[in-house]
């Protein structure tokens, strides 16, 4: 699911007062009430206010959402600590669940917004004492039922899965990467008689901050889906999940297709008419080409062996990708000659 950053969608600073909350819902929530607001987007967006309303204008569900910490970004992939992911509240539309505790119906909140607060909703002061059943998740007594003498099958839902961005230089050098990613766990150190916990402020959940190396093999594909066997979740009887990076390829300077390269080569009017010599970066260090007379704009260079390991030995092509790009401050005399050029045809 995407992590919601309801301060974003208020558009208020994450230190804003109560005040400050209320009075940027009440403008957000006039702004895109359906009543008012005949867009297509109008409704998701009074969804999201509200959802975003109830969750900050609640000081306890504020303090819990702001222990996940400040390290994400709104639409990034969130998973939720081990128990939380657990709530079911039946079938809702477009990523959004309706719910009704006690016959108080809630409307529609999203997966997200389940995921953290489903155990808070039940339509008064929850406990970490009391015994509250939810989707199958007991909060009070299921740890110590289920802990005396036995281990509980590990669960498909401590894994985690995370997008993992490589560049050209991560998958040429064939060192491991460091991975650092916020990792969100249930909080095992709450007292059993529903004290204050000083290890989670009282929210329920601990965001640690985990940095790990992974090494990324050969010949990887855009969207390839590596495993880490170990590094997910961890549940209240010390079970690990694994994690799961699947592989963005993103490069400033290279497109990566597979084991191959193709770079910009930046020329001007004239070298692309009559012929040139250029020095190019590559990963294997700088090197001369030639640009033949009368090059057009998007014609390639292919430069064997200059690209990416393969995993039988031996590197994949860089394709150098012409670009014809006219200087900025021309003098008066190179545009006459321009001039006169033009016409000649």
């Amino acid at each position: 699911m995407q992590y919601k950053d309801y301060y974003d969608i208020l558009g208020i600073k994450r230190d804003a007062t109560e005040a400050e909350i209320k009075s940027a819902y009440r403008k957000m929530a006039r702004k895109y009430h359906p009543d008012v607001n005949k867009t297509k987007e109008a409704e998701s967006k009074f969804k999201d206010v509200n959802e975003a309303y109830e969750v900050l204008g609640d000081k306890q569900k504020r303090q819990r959402y702001d222990s996940l910490g400040s390290n994400w970004q709104g639409g990034a992939e969130y998973t939720p600590p081990p128990g939380f992911e657990q709530f079911n509240f039946g079938g809702g539309q477009g990523g959004y669940q309706t719910f009704n505790f006690g016959g108080q119906d809630l409307g529609g909140f999203s997966d997200f917004f389940s995921s953290l607060f489903g155990d808070m909703m039940g339509g008064g002061q929850s406990t970490r004492s009391s015994r509250m059943d939810f989707g199958g998740f007991d909060f009070g007594g299921a740890a110590q039922q289920a802990g005396k003498g036995r281990k509980q099958q590990k669960p498909a839902n401590l894994d985690v899965t995370m997008k993992l961005n490589v560049t050209a230089k991560d998958l040429f050098d064939q060192k491991p990467i460091t991975v650092r990613f916020n990792q969100m766990e249930k909080c095992t150190q709450c007292p059993p008689g529903g004290g204050f916990c000083s290890a989670c402020g009282g929210t329920g959940i601990r965001s640690e901050q985990k940095s790990i190396k992974v090494k990324i093999p050969a010949d990887v594909k855009e969207g390839q889906k590596i495993r880490v066997k170990g590094e997910g979740k961890t549940d209240e009887y010390g079970q690990k999940g694994d994690l799961y990076l699947i592989l963005h390829m993103q490069d400033n300077g290279y497109q990566m297709d597979g084991t191959d390269l193709t770079k910009d080569v930046e020329i001007t009017p004239p070298e692309a008419v009559l012929g040139t010599k250029k020095d190019i970066e590559t990963l294997h260090g700088k090197i001369g080409i030639k640009i033949p007379p009368k090059t057009s704009s998007g014609q390639m260079l292919r430069l064997k062996g200059l690209g990416l390991p393969k995993k039988s030995g031996g590197y994949g092509n860089l394709n150098a990708r012409i670009k014809i790009v006219i200087p900025k401050n021309l003098t008066d005399k190179q545009l006459e000659l321009y001039k006169k050029l033009s016409e000649l045809d």
